[in-house]
């Protein structure tokens, strides 16, 4: 059984909310490197991008992150854009466990970056793996058995439900 954690207007205030926290926290920066979690962290980072263009001088520079989830400890990442000395911010739909998040955020370090950000439209409190996001658009306890899905259509995230 699916039960509604978010709707679509829900999620664009959300949205909007978190691409304030990323430009407040990064108001000195010309440019940052967003790289977007395939498949739901890509479309969340693609509507973040389009607010904060809309409403931040931020040039961004945006990239999506593959990961192989059964082959996470060769992960490299195939990366267009230099993370040396600059601010980048890894987005995915959902924290549940944190071992995306830390796996994703591992080889990205090997680059140099000034810093490192993470953002998360769900974020799970009950993680296995020690990672916490700096940007959260909605927080929910839930039980291990419990699953976040976030839905996508195109580039839309359409709705956050709880399984």
């Amino acid at each position: 059984m699916e039960i509604p954690i978010l709707s679509v207007t829900q999620i664009e205030h959300k949205l909007k909310r978190m691409a304030y926290e990323i430009w407040e926290q990064n108001s000195g920066e010309k440019e940052i490197v967003m790289l977007g979690i395939e498949s739901g962290g890509a479309v969340v980072a693609a509507n973040l991008k389009r607010i904060l263009e809309e409403i931040s001088p931020l040039k961004i520079q945006f990239e999506t992150l593959e990961i192989d989830k059964k082959k996470v400890y060769d992960f490299t990442p195939q990366l267009q854009s230099d993370l040396k000395n600059r601010t980048v911010i890894v987005v995915d739909d959902v924290a549940m466990s944190g071992k995306t998040l830390l796996y994703a955020i591992r080889p990205l370090l090997d680059h140099k970056p000034k810093k490192v950000q993470i953002a998360v439209l769900v974020d799970r409190k009950h993680k296995n793996f020690p990672v916490t996001a700096d940007i959260i658009g909605y927080s929910i306890a839930s039980t291990i058995q419990e699953h976040i899905i976030v839905t996508c259509e195109e580039e839309k995230v359409t709705g956050a439900f709880l399984k």
